[in-house]
């Protein structure tokens, strides 16, 4: 059983990048939002991409218990109720249209936006300027709920649009974790159905992932308590940060 599973695992360069993925996921699911979208385009250095992302989907799975588990009384609810209904919209989109959305053209227009707008609220918010939290009505958010939903399914990549609506909404940063973690574990289930409609999710990647599961877990309770020691304005302004950086990524793909 354990050679079976070792199968994806057994090239020592997949084994390294698995590894990191995982921990990058994890970081993400403490409460680095966007941080993920890096992980399945790194384990991609390695495997086919729709088999890089179906073996990571059993440890965002579990990864989700945890993070909601460990945010679960910080959460804000009208947030989820206005978002998920558009995610789900989205991940049906995007799964009707999987053979006809050219992933890089979208990886292109996702990653200038995220740029632009990490480098904007970067500079409106520097030298720690309170700016007044955003107040955009629910419809609002449930089309960036459709984003996050189509982006997520198609690229992996649902976290900008997310961050792009909730975070000028300046919420405590405990409760923007548990926000992010409650709608991306609803997000997650939502995409499994077509992951085993293409038949990606094989079980050798099921075995593959679930060797990295006790990795996931410690990823992800460690950086939940980084998150918890973290004052609000450090910990936004990382998230910015990340957006640059995320955004750079994303355009980088979307170009070569």
């Amino acid at each position: 059983m354990l050679t079976g599973r070792m199968e994806l695992l057994s090239d020592p360069e997949t084994l390294i990048l698995a590894v990191l993925a995982v921990v990058i996921l994890g970081m993400a699911k403490g409460g680095f939002s966007g941080f993920g979208a890096l992980a399945t385009p790194l384990l991609a250095l390695a495997l086919p991409p729709s088999q890089a992302a179906a073996l990571l989907m059993p440890v965002l799975l579990v990864q989700d218990v945890v993070s909601v588990w460990s945010f679960r009384h910080s959460w804000d609810r009208w947030i989820v109720a206005w978002m998920a209904p558009g995610a789900l919209a989205g991940v049906v989109l995007a799964s009707a249209l999987a053979a006809l959305v050219p992933e890089e053209r979208l990886l292109l227009v996702l990653g200038l936006i995220t740029l632009g707008f990490g480098l904007y609220r970067l500079w409106i918010e520097r030298g720690g300027r309170i700016v007044a939290a955003s107040t955009s009505p629910g419809w609002v958010g449930a089309l960036f709920g459709v984003a996050t939903g189509f982006t997520s399914q198609v690229a992996h990549a649902g976290g900008p649009p997310f961050q792009m609506w909730v975070t000028p909404r300046r919420l405590e940063h405990q409760t923007y974790v548990g926000t992010s973690s409650v709608l991306f574990a609803m997000v997650n289930w939502m995409k499994v159905p077509s992951y085993l409609a293409l038949g990606t999710m094989t079980r050798e990647t099921l075995h593959a992932g679930a060797l990295l599961l006790p990795l996931a877990i410690v990823a992800t309770l460690i950086a939940v308590r980084l998150i918890r020691r973290m004052n609000a304005h450090s910990f936004y302004t990382i998230i910015y940060a990340l957006m640059v950086l995320l955004g750079l990524k994303l355009t980088w793909e979307g170009i070569a």
